[in-house]
């Protein structure tokens, strides 16, 4: 993952300085915790197991980097759903071989207004699991893959 992910930071570069994450299935953090590392103005994390939502919560603490972060244990979905102000990135990266990663996305797509204008959605998956999809907001303008990780990055159509 150490990888991948500095491969997706180097591909946002300073980008990602004050812009506003959701980090969906949380896990650890350590997406979420590299964008606040990075200058990201505000992360909010969502996991529904109560043992990811400690760890992120001591990594956080370990890393000094609480400010600006918001830790809840809730559905991704829900918190979604109930997103009043638009986000930068909406970090998706679900339990695998679910298609979890296909329903948080097609949230995005049918509420354009999660992202900001320059928003972006990011879905890290298997590659075993992509398949393109209809969408009517979206669309996948970058598709990286390392290893048995895919990194597929959409942007809202103009």
């Amino acid at each position: 993952m150490d990888r991948v992910k500095e491969n997706l930071f180097n591909i946002l570069g300073d980008w990602v300085v004050d812009t506003r994450w959701l980090d969906m299935f949380a896990g650890t953090g350590q997406v979420g915790i590299e964008a606040l590392s990075r200058g990201a103005a505000e992360v909010v994390f969502t996991d529904t197991v109560r043992a990811a939502i400690k760890t992120i919560q001591d990594n956080l603490k370990h890393t000094r980097l609480g400010d600006g972060a918001t830790v809840l244990q809730m559905d991704g979905f829900a918190y979604l759903r109930g997103l009043q102000r638009p986000l930068h990135v909406i970090y998706i990266a679900p339990p695998q071989y679910k298609g979890i990663w296909i329903e948080a996305l097609k949230i995005v797509d049918e509420k354009p207004a999660l992202l900001t204008d320059d928003g972006l959605a990011i879905v890290q998956i298997d590659p075993k699991e992509y398949e393109e999809l209809p969408l009517q907001n979206l669309t996948l303008y970058d598709n990286r893959k390392y290893g048995n990780t895919q990194l597929c990055f959409y942007e809202k159509i103009e």
